[in-house]
């Protein structure tokens, strides 16, 4: 990419977006545009073409989206999937429509048949029944991938997908109903060593197994795709038998159970670890196939350590640490967990 080209992060306060900005101003990407939520509605398809119509960007990181975990997309199915359709509709219609060289679509593992083999490829798309729990939520990220892969065959565009797996790092978001697992798993055990709570319940039994990436990393990997010379984006975009989708992950996994040791570690919390078993687990694991974004060149920079010490520390200096820790059960859910917006 051209490093004085304008470039839109959409989302750019959530999880990845605040990442790829981030990232793009260390590699020397200093014409970013973006607007908040209240400055422009990605659900009001007029507000985003005069956007578009008028900021003329050359490239599109697309990062925003109505995104939780599983107690959220289990409690609102019909906002996540009328929202999402609407966000991802309006900006790749009127990128394509501007002009946009390249764009980038950020997917969900979540897209991917409950039960698939694992590791998941990407040919797995579409080959089994959804895990019911976020199936709304899957639902409107796969007319997504297949927007954009219309739109190449049919237009010529030059748009890709990436799948990230569970994702963390600065931005996340740390609501006790809403928040994806790692990140309640953060509040609830900072919460119970502020107030020296003896025992922390987890949803479901704490064998469901997770892969987790830091989100500069995958804000790395997405810049990286998109900086493909012409001929290696050719090979993945320019296709009439699959999809234009790149799992983006770090190939290894653990237990829920083992996250939770290991956010407890790095805590500092001495505490009794208890699950309930009457919710819901959600998917039984969920590994990406990263083989095809390797095979490419690129691999993750941070460990899991690292990433976990990072966003605690980044945790305790924002403002999302309550002054007054809330003593309510310590109960966190051990859902799906997508990329944020």
């Amino acid at each position: 990419m051209d490093p004085a080209a304008k470039i839109f992060v959409a989302g750019h306060t959530g999880l990845v977006g605040s990442a790829l900005c981030r990232r793009l101003r260390n590699k020397g990407f200093s014409n970013l545009v973006s607007q908040s939520h209240k400055e422009l509605d990605l659900t009001n398809q007029l507000a985003v073409r005069n956007f578009f119509s008028y900021e003329r960007p050359r490239y599109v990181f697309l990062a925003a989206a109505r995104v939780g975990g599983i107690l959220a997309n289990n409690s609102f199915p019909a906002e996540f999937l009328r929202e999402n359709i609407l966000i991802q509709t309006n900006v790749i219609e009127e990128a394509y429509g501007s002009g946009v060289e390249r764009l980038l679509f950020l997917g969900s593992s979540c897209v991917y048949p409950r039960d698939a083999p694992q590791p998941i490829r990407e040919e797995y798309l579409l080959q089994g029944p959804l895990e019911p729990t976020n199936r709304s939520y899957a639902l409107a990220k796969i007319s997504g991938i297949e927007m954009c892969w219309a739109y190449n065959r049919q237009y010529g565009t030059k748009f890709i997908a990436t799948m990230p797996t569970n994702l963390y790092g600065p931005n996340d978001n740390y609501h006790v109903k809403n928040s994806h697992v790692l990140a309640a798993l953060i509040k609830k055990f900072h919460e119970a060593k502020v107030n020296n709570l003896k025992s922390v319940t987890l949803w479901g039994t704490g064998t469901p197994r997770r892969e987790f990436l830091y989100s500069d990393d995958a804000a790395d990997a997405c810049i990286w795709l998109m900086g493909l010379p012409d001929d290696k984006l050719a090979k993945l975009i320019a296709s009439d038998s699959r999809p234009p989708l790149v799992n983006v992950g770090c190939g290894k996994d653990l237990t829920i159970r083992e996250l939770a040791e290991l956010i407890a570690e790095v805590v500092g919390v001495h505490c009794q670890l208890r699950y309930d078993p009457s919710k819901p687990d959600g998917t039984a694991r969920k590994l990406l196939d990263v083989s095809l974004l390797n095979d490419l060149g690129w691999r993750p920079a941070t460990s899991l350590r690292e990433g976990l010490c990072m966003t605690y520390k980044y945790y305790c200096e924002g403002s999302n640490v309550s002054a007054t820790p809330d003593k309510s059960s310590c109960v966190v859910a051990a859902g799906c967990s997508e990329a944020k917006n």
